[in-house]
């Protein structure tokens, strides 16, 4: 409608106005303006109406046609509406989808269960066929035809997946290998007494007799061979040839290792309507069998005669039943022909090796002539005895050392760690005794590092001994050799450690000479270990150079000399304390009884002294002894120095007897005290090495000393270089003398002095 739209955009406000100002939005229209206004536009209104009505008279039959389109419109709709309701309402009356569903879901269940039966018809069949194939099976086994039998077997194990068993299976398939497995057990039973029917040793003829037509039970003329083909179909090689294996080891072929100069096998066979119905294998007795089978000629061709013999006789030449009857016999007959027979060649002296050279050819001829009969598998322990042959030096070195090792712990164990009777006095003198004999003489020995004379056990000295004799034996010996020698060598020192102790348990735990003579053992051999390395690395093989050590094992038998003597000390001092323990602290010595026990208590402590001397002495190094024995009496002078000054209050008496027992003590120590002087190698006086020996004696001058000049000991220093304290000195004052102003002007005195 292009002229409405002109007649719309004609309408404007200004140029009905045109005669005023309306440039300016503040200036207000006048009453006449206005009514001038509504005129035009009512003009102009009834123009525009006459303008459309012209128009719409002019298009008439076009905005017919438009609004007869518009009403169909509609018409078509409202009827799409009612079908579309019907169909809702059709829909909510009868749902189709469903029935739809039901159908989908009866076609899947028919389809599943065509499926299911499908597959239980084919489960039958094969069930049905695996028990016809069970059946035809037996009934060829009852009438002896194995190798039918043999084949449905394998079919049969392959239908059944034997060995892969699932979860879930039809019980039927479990039904029919239990079935299967009990057929295979009858068969392999069956197949199994054939061979062994086949298979006999005459005891008395000293034959083995092979046969070729077999009988058992009811079933005749069976084949040796088709037995052996139906276990080889079966896989029951091995299992069927085990007895046969064991039969011809046991009967032929032990004797041909064991009594191969006595001996020697003949071949024999029998035939019937010109076919071999036997063979024979004859041990004959050898009637020159005084030649020594050095190089194991005879051993060697005994055995391979027998092999070839199964080879061709029992096992046709066929390789698979020839590696099945290798497999059931090499290994053991391999370790027969080491344990023997190359285990008692090999050279007892190094230089005899060149001679072992030809057993060495001899028998990498004889496991040559094993692999051409396909006997020896390559991959089953190919060349055994050769390596073994070849490896002689290793074997040589490794009997030698255990014989080194045994002899170590045989002198260990017969020892009884006791010195000859007179050996120890020959210490006094710069050597032994010239008196002494031979085999008492070498255990007095010259430490290394200390230059000093030592007694120790015939097992130390012996054990040294042998050690360097292995040590030179590793000099001259070849690097494999020399190995094993030197290992022997550490693990005989060892073995000392472990052995020793243990074998004196009871010994070092008491007082007695055997500990002390353990002792001088350890010292002894940890100075000799620390030398071995300097005596002989130098002539070593080169390769042993690298790592032979010993210093690594020297210092735990430092450290066992040191427990062991520190052990022997406690002992010694507790059963002392014991001792002292009896004089009940030494009161009330004025009394007859209780002095006499005091007494008795001394006693005691003396002769235990004197006995660890006579232990001791002989025995210990001069230092050791001396420190040992300083340890034992300082722990005595002071315990019992200590008692007297606990007391609390002394009578005249009292104090007289207990300086009659000081006295007594130190008079009855005096030859002990004078060797412990003698095996001192200073000049320092006996006080000064036990300080409360020193402590010991000024007591007894103390017992009878009056007030004033126990004060002025104190006051001097005197009491004080005899290691006495303020508070002692203080106490024994208070415990012998009565309170008075004397005895306060002395204490005081005694507190007063720095």
């Amino acid at each position: 409608m292009p002229e409405i739209d002109a007649l719309f955009d004609s309408l404007n406000v200004r140029e009905l106005l045109s005669g005023h100002d309306l440039d300016d939005p503040t200036t207000p229209l006048s009453a006449p303006d206005l009514r001038l206004l509504v005129n035009r536009l009512e003009s102009h209104s009834l123009r525009i109406k006459s303008k459309v009505q012209s128009y719409l008279l002019a298009h008439h039959s076009e905005f017919s046609d438009l609004f007869s389109t518009c009403q169909d419109a509609v018409s078509r709709t409202r009827l799409i509406s009612d079908d579309v309701s019907d169909v809702v309402q059709l829909v909510s009356d009868r749902p189709i989808d469903v029935e739809i569903r039901e159908v989908v879901d009866e076609i899947r269940e028919k389809t599943k269960e065509v499926r299911v039966k499908r597959e239980s018809l084919g489960l039958v069949n094969a069930v049905v066929g695996v028990c016809e194939a069970l059946r035809e099976t037996k009934e060829a086994l009852k009438c002896g035809g194995f190798g039918f039998a043999a084949e449905r077997i394998r079919e049969i194990k392959v239908v059944l997946r034997v060995g892969e068993e699932e979860e879930g299976e039809p019980v039927a398939y479990v039904l029919l290998r239990r079935e299967w497995s009990d057929c295979f057990d009858e068969i392999q039973e069956v197949l199994a007494k054939f061979v062994e029917t086949a298979v006999r040793f005459e005891l008395d003829s000293r034959e083995l007799r092979i046969s070729y037509q077999l009988s058992v039970g009811e079933t005749n003329g069976i084949a040796l061979r088709t037995v052996l083909e139906a276990m080889e179909v079966i896989g029951m090689l091995d299992y069927g040839l085990a007895k046969a294996a064991d039969s011809i080891f046991k009967h032929v072929i032990t004797p041909a290792v064991t009594h191969s100069s006595t001996f020697f096998a003949v071949e024999d066979s029998c035939k019937t309507s010109g076919e071999v119905a036997e063979a024979t294998l004859n041990l004959e007795q050898s009637l020159d069998h005084k030649t020594e089978d050095v190089d194991g000629d005879a051993i060697y061709s005994g055995v391979l005669t027998v092999v070839k013999f199964v080879c061709s006789s029992l096992c046709f030449g066929n390789v698979t039943w020839i590696h099945s009857f290798g497999r059931l016999t090499w290994p053991r007959l391999s370790e027969l022909i080491i344990s023997k027979f190359l285990s008692k060649v090999v050279p007892e002296d190094a230089s005899k090796f060149a001679d072992f050279q030809k057993v060495i050819e001899r028998t990498s001829q004889f496991e040559t002539a094993l692999k051409e009969l396909s006997f020896v598998s390559p991959s089953d322990s190919e060349g055994r005895l050769s390596k073994y042959a070849e490896n002689v030096e290793v074997h040589f070195a490794s009997r030698k050392k255990i014989e080194i090792l045994a002899k170590a712990r045989s002198l260990m164990l017969q020892c009884n760690f006791t010195i000859p009777q007179g050996l120890a006095t020959s210490l006094k003198s710069d050597g032994a005794d010239e008196s002494l004999d031979a085999n008492s003489s070498k255990l007095i020995v010259r430490l290394l590092f200390s230059s000093e004379m030592c007694v120790v056990s015939e097992a130390a000295s012996q054990l040294v001994h042998l050690v360097h004799k292995t040590l030179e034996d590793v000099c001259l010996s070849s690097a494999r050799v020399g190995l094993e020698f030197y290992h022997a060598a550490r693990d005989s020192i060892l073995l000392y450690e472990a052995v020793v102790p243990v074998k004196l348990g009871k010994q070092i735990s008491g007082i007695n000479q055997a500990a002390v003579l353990l002792h001088n053992d350890c010292l002894y051999l940890f100075e000799e270990i620390l030398g071995l390395a300097f005596e002989y690395r130098a002539s070593f093989p080169s390769s042993i150079k690298e790592y032979a050590v010993f210093a690594d094992i020297a210092p735990r038998f430092k450290l066992m000399a040191e427990e062991v003597l520190q052990r022997q000390v406690q002992l010694v001092i507790s059963s002392l304390q014991e001792a002292i323990d009896s004089a009940d602290g030494f009161q009330d010595t004025h009394q007859i009884k209780q002095f006499e026990s005091a007494k008795f208590s001394v006693e005691q402590v003396v002769f235990s002294l004197e006995k660890v001397h006579l232990i001791w002495k002989p025995v210990l190094l001069p230092k050791t002894y001396k420190q040992s024995m300083r340890m034992v009496l300082e722990s005595v002078f002071r315990r019992i120095t200590r008692d007297i000054l606990l007391l609390d209050d002394m009578a005249a008496d009292e104090t007289f007897q207990l300086q009659r027992l000081i006295h007594l003590m130190l008079e009855n120590l005096s030859s002990l005290l004078g060797s412990l002087k003698s095996a001192d190698d200073t000049s320092r006086p006996l006080d000064d090495l036990i300080p409360s020996l020193r402590k010991t004696r000024k007591l007894a001058e103390l017992l009878d000393m009056p007030l004033k000049s126990i004060t002025s000991a104190w006051g001097s220093g005197e009491l004080f270089s005899c290691n006495y304290t303020r508070t002692e000195v203080q106490d024994f004052i208070k415990a012998i003398f009565t309170d008075s102003p004397l005895r306060k002007e002395c204490l005081w005195r005694i507190e007063d002095v720095s």
